[in-house]
């Protein structure tokens, strides 16, 4: 089943071919238009209309998270703000800001992208589709929503939270397929289990989960408990959003959007190509996006790509899992953190920056995060003071971040060292 089979399944020699054109045309266009990359090029001796093999792409400069949020919010646009019509949202690293623009063609491109992905993954235009997923500047809501409404599928936009709000959705709407993060689908299930409801006298049959790290293990106990066929996607802001990624029924890897995003994989301590099928960092270079487009972008996932023939016929690599970072971005509750962000909450909230620690663990099925603070940063035996300190955090964390941390002051002693040295994150989940 596919949405678009002329690409999906389009000869590799052609795609090569169509790849390497609309390559040529954006490097012509993000030169022409994009300040910083023609200053890249002109560094690099780089002409972007002598550019005829996909094999010099690593002779292209990397973009970072960095580069986007020193140029943050509209440097590395290749449009002028008038022609873009969205503007979605993310964290760099240091936790600066990071704006992604889209013009409407590419709104309509990120639709038929991710219309792709959720019928690679078993979804039909006769679904009724619950989508969980955070909506706002997070890109993963607006994805698969858009995407749904392409293929024709009916749409719940139920957003995040509320679980009982949501069991009513699948109930009352008779939803046919779930999309969230897979360990709130765990939670939801627990939920469902809890409150007596027979799964077998729910509709649904389908389900779509990303944004967060997950193992077959997991896949296997959604899909038990839900009465489900569990499909991975995946998605991030920077590139586009839905529709980079996403596994068909065979459910052997990611197939990526190729005709659209040019992958490579890398050795992120050399920056230079890994041998085929070894692991290493993905990058990719975005295609077609017209508002900002990106040039071999550093996305910090640690996978490996798949060139083997797919029996579902579809011809484009495959991405493995994610099995990690190379960075010390953390994934918590399907939103992305840096440390440096709490890092600059707590600096600014006490006036000086005071010993922390990050502690991530499980709690049911779903994360649960805590700030640990060095009880010395407060005047001892001031109760009021210091839950007035703890209070602010939280809400500081909450806002800015959009993830709940519970905070609490402790001594310094009581948080795990390593040599001398506070360990910045204690990553206790298990996936």
């Amino acid at each position: 089943m596919y949405f678009e089979q002329k690409y999906e399944c389009m000869n590799r020699e052609d795609l090569e071919q169509l790849k390497l054109e609309r390559l040529q045309a954006a490097l012509t266009r993000i030169s022409r238009n994009v300040p910083y990359y023609r200053k890249k090029f002109d560094e690099l001796g780089i002409d972007p209309y002598d550019f005829d093999s996909l094999e010099d792409l690593n002779k292209l400069p990397f973009t970072t998270r960095s580069d986007l949020a020193l140029h943050a919010p509209y440097g590395l646009f290749a449009v002028p703000l008038r022609e873009v019509v969205r503007l979605h949202g993310t964290y760099g690293l240091k936790g600066k800001s990071i704006v992604v623009g889209y013009t409407i063609n590419d709104i309509h491109r990120w639709s038929r992208l991710s219309a792709r992905v959720l019928m690679a993954g078993g979804v039909t235009k006769d679904d009724v589709i619950q989508v969980a997923y955070n909506y706002g500047l997070s890109t993963s809501g607006f994805g698969i929503h858009y995407g749904a409404e392409e293929m024709g599928a009916t749409v719940v936009p139920a957003s995040s939270g509320n679980t009982n709000r949501q069991i009513s959705i699948i109930q009352d709407y008779n939803v046919t397929t779930l999309v969230c993060i897979p360990s709130y689908a765990l939670y939801l299930a627990d939920r469902l289990e809890d409150m007596g409801i027979n799964i077998n006298a729910l509709s649904l049959r389908t389900g779509l989960f990303g944004e967060e790290t997950w193992t077959e293990e997991t896949r296997a106990e959604i899909q038990e408990k839900l009465k489900i066929t569990a499909a991975d996607n995946y998605a991030l802001s920077e590139v586009m959003g839905p529709g980079v990624a996403g596994e068909c029924l065979e459910r052997k890897g990611m197939h990526i959007n190729e005709d659209h995003f040019l992958p490579e994989v890398i050795d992120p301590k050399t920056l230079q190509p890994v041998e085929s099928g070894q692991a290493g960092e993905l990058v990719l270079t975005t295609l077609t996006k017209e508002a900002l487009p990106l040039i071999r972008f550093r996305t910090g996932d640690l996978t490996r790509l798949v060139y083997d023939p797919c029996p579902c016929g579809r011809t484009f690599v495959r991405m493995q899992r994610i099995t990690g970072r190379c960075d010390d971005m953390l994934i918590i509750q399907g939103i992305n953190v840096f440390p440096d962000q709490i890092s600059s909450i707590l600096a600014s909230t006490e006036g000086k920056m005071p010993n922390y620690q990050i502690v991530l663990e499980r709690e049911g099925r779903l994360d649960k995060a805590t700030v640990l603070v060095e009880a010395d940063v407060l005047i001892p035996d001031k109760v009021k003071e210091q839950q007035r300190f703890i209070e602010n955090i939280k809400q500081r964390l909450a806002m800015e971040l959009g993830v709940f941390f519970d905070v609490r002051l402790v001594e310094l002693g009581s948080m795990l060292f390593e040599g001398e040295r506070v360990v910045p994150v204690v990553d206790k989940r298990t996936f």
